[in-house]
């Protein structure tokens, strides 16, 4: 087994994890699924076994070349970066169901990327570092609630469902990993501006030890806050999605010819 490290590489060996995996995802020959950094083919043997129409993406050749060997025309398999692939065009006309154990070193990108083109997708399903997981997970006011709790919430409703040992793979990583699901929602609270809300967040965060008067002050005032009805001397860390929502939408409106 040849692992690349630049391409964070820690391949899934423990056959009970795979199966909890699988059992998760719960594949059925209806259904389209895209696998993201499908490895030595861990869990797309099982993928292909359910009868499920399969896309897989894969950066390394070797491993394309390998997997290509192994099922021929049951995978269509895209050599390519996760990263940069147009998810409309391999989506289209279908809603996909996303799949795999993502790179921590492209994690949290690789999960951006994705929301941008969320109308795509049905679910996902990803092996993440343990750390992410909750931090996707955390409501307002946790210590570890930030950028990625509220826009993977405002895109997703996110769940944990097990953590997944170092022992099981190889090489052994120096965390645990967790998996998550996260489906979108059905009918999403939506800001006027996507691009204002990451802006708002982003700022928010950047300096989320101040209050969120003094962290989007090149935003918002102290009477702005108070017609929002928020305590313009909370932390960012404390201010809820819709709250951030209310924000942006404030921001946009002034914005507006």
């Amino acid at each position: 087994m040849t692992v690349r490290k630049r391409f964070g590489q820690n391949f899934l060996t423990d056959p009970v994890s795979i199966q909890r995996i699988v059992d998760t995802i719960n594949p059925q020959a209806n259904h389209h699924i895209l696998e993201i950094g499908p490895g030595y083919g861990a869990i797309t043997k099982s993928l292909i076994s359910s009868g499920c129409h399969l896309v897989a993406i894969e950066i390394d050749r070797d491993l394309v070349a390998s997997l290509d060997s192994m099922y021929g025309a049951q995978l269509q398999i895209l050599s390519a970066d996760a990263l940069k692939v147009d998810y409309a065009s391999i989506c289209s006309p279908h809603r996909y169901r996303v799949v795999g154990n993502l790179p921590y070193n492209i994690s949290t990108p690789l999960l951006f990327k994705l929301f941008s083109s969320i109308e795509h997708f049905s679910d996902m399903t990803f092996m993440l570092q343990e750390e992410v997981v909750n931090r996707i997970c955390a409501d307002a006011g946790a210590s570890n609630y930030g950028r990625l709790s509220v826009m993977s919430q405002y895109f997703c409703v996110p769940e944990k469902q097990f953590k997944v040992a170092p022992t099981a793979f190889n090489p052994q990583p120096k965390v645990t990993s967790a998996i998550i699901s996260l489906t979108p929602h059905q009918h999403p609270a939506r800001a006027k501006s996507l691009e204002c809300l990451q802006q708002i967040v982003a700022s928010a965060f950047n300096q989320r030890r101040k209050t969120i008067r003094n962290a989007l002050k090149l935003f918002l005032n102290a009477q702005d806050f108070e017609s929002l009805d928020i305590d313009s001397g909370r932390r960012p860390q404390t201010i809820h999605l819709s709250e951030y929502i209310k924000c942006a939408d404030l921001v946009w409106q002034r914005q507006q010819p």
